[in-house]
């Protein structure tokens, strides 16, 4: 094995780590039933963590196995043609509303924005970290 794929092998096991860290986080902001304004903050918050953490530990992850990946779209892509993730269209766009929420500036936006994480970007986030977790484990 080569220097730099071991770098890389270890450097994803060492960002699925912080991955997980920061998933817990937004797992207990999720169970939540009816947040206040300051926990849907953080509600957003934790994802905006767990997706940037998600999508570079892909991007670690793919380097080990040999792919060059300069961005989160084109981690997105290449993982969803390696079936590392399964709806890559959902994956876009959480990266597109993570793009948008330093942009929230009203309530309504930020329900909006929490509703999508609730029901679709927590559970890519989970099929994430139970994929990963596998490989770490083999």
């Amino acid at each position: 094995m080569k220097n730099t794929q071991k770098y890389y092998q270890k450097r994803w096991q060492q960002r699925f780590q912080n991955f997980e860290r920061a998933f817990l986080l937004l797992e207990q902001a999720v169970i939540i039933p009816a947040p206040s304004v300051v926990e849907r903050a953080g509600m957003i918050q934790f994802f905006e963590m767990a997706f940037e953490l998600g999508w570079k530990v892909l991007k670690d992850y793919l380097e080990d196995g040999g792919y060059l990946v300069k961005s989160p779209r084109e981690a997105i892509k290449l993982a969803f043609q390696q079936s590392i993730v399964s709806n890559g269209e959902q994956w876009l766009q959480a990266l597109s509303d993570r793009n948008l929420t330093v942009h929230i500036y009203n309530e309504t936006q930020a329900e909006l924005i929490e509703n999508h994480i609730r029901c679709d970007y927590y559970p890519l986030l989970s099929a994430l970290k139970t994929t990963l977790a596998k490989e770490l484990n083999e």
